[in-house]
């Protein structure tokens, strides 16, 4: 078996992209230890599943070969592997389906990306109530327990007159660490497959651009944050939108189904004091 070769240009870039995970670590007190040993069990997952001749397991030896983790390590971990679970949970994905139905679906909103305060109470608002966009959605889940969950992530208010206003254009929770984690996993995960596949596939990329300035004044950044967060989320809700007519309009058999992530971030800090000539725009 021939082992791949190494480029010089990527432990270099590994390094760079583990900082801040790292640092997350290191704020929410994961150790080195901890973390290679769960590193370790991921090197053996990745392989037995992704590195197959023939479609046929790994041995324990190709595994250790490939890896690098010994091979006692290896028939440990393979023992304790479990499956690779890649959907958000439940709780995030319904309220991420509740939001989009409240932002694009007639009676909830004015027009997409329009979405109207609801009234709390059916017996007010009639079908232009929260207990409808929730009945809408399921008739399984109590509206006060989503609505109780809703106010505790910052996700909606209630005002004097009784009424609920969506406080975000995506479930994007306000707080709670444990939902932000869910989309932390699943937006960087995504993310990553999309460069990993641009890197090591042949044929078609996925779509990966940015744009990045590094002379730019407080003031700018800020202007640009605001843009961003207003000319992307009408992009996004777009796209939204698009993928909710495709998927009522082109329905898959159940083994031909795929599942998307589209996706828009910003970031800024400052710029290395080392820096001597601006950078004027760049694509990647």
């Amino acid at each position: 078996m021939q082992l791949p070769t190494l480029p010089p240009s990527l432990l270099p870039a590994l390094q760079y992209v583990m900082r801040p995970l790292v640092r997350l670590m290191l704020k929410k007190g994961v150790t080195f230890t901890s973390f290679a040993e769960l590193l370790k069990q991921i090197f053996v997952d990745v392989a037995e599943r992704e590195f197959r001749l023939d479609d046929k397991p790994p041995t324990d030896s190709r595994i250790s070969l490939l890896t690098g983790v010994h091979r006692k390590d290896v028939r440990r971990l393979r023992a304790k592997t479990a499956g690779q679970d890649v959907s958000l949970p439940d709780i995030i994905s319904f309220g991420a389906h509740l939001v989009s139905v409240w932002l694009n679906n007639s009676p909830f909103c004015t027009q997409p990306g329009r979405p109207l305060p609801l009234a709390r109470l059916a017996s007010m608002g009639g079908e232009c109530s929260f207990d409808a966009l929730v009945a809408q959605v399921s008739k399984d889940i109590r509206a006060r327990v989503v609505l109780d969950e809703w106010l505790r992530l910052g996700i909606v208010r209630i005002d004097d007159q009784d009424c609920v206003h969506l406080e975000t254009m995506a479930f994007i929770p306000q707080k709670g660490f444990d939902e932000k984690a869910a989309y932390f996993r699943h937006n960087l995960h995504d993310h990553a497959c999309a460069a990993v596949h641009n890197l090591t596939e042949a044929g078609a990329p996925f779509f990966e651009r940015s744009v990045h300035y590094d002379s730019l004044s407080p003031w700018a950044v800020s202007h640009l944050r605001e843009a961003v967060e207003v000319e992307g989320m009408q992009v996004l809700n777009g796209l939204n939108l698009l993928a909710a007519e495709l998927e009522e309009r082109d329905v898959p058999p159940p083994d031909s189904r795929q599942r998307i992530t589209i996706g828009l971030y910003f970031y800024t800090e400052p710029s290395p004091s080392a820096v001597s000539t601006p950078t004027k725009a760049s694509s990647s």
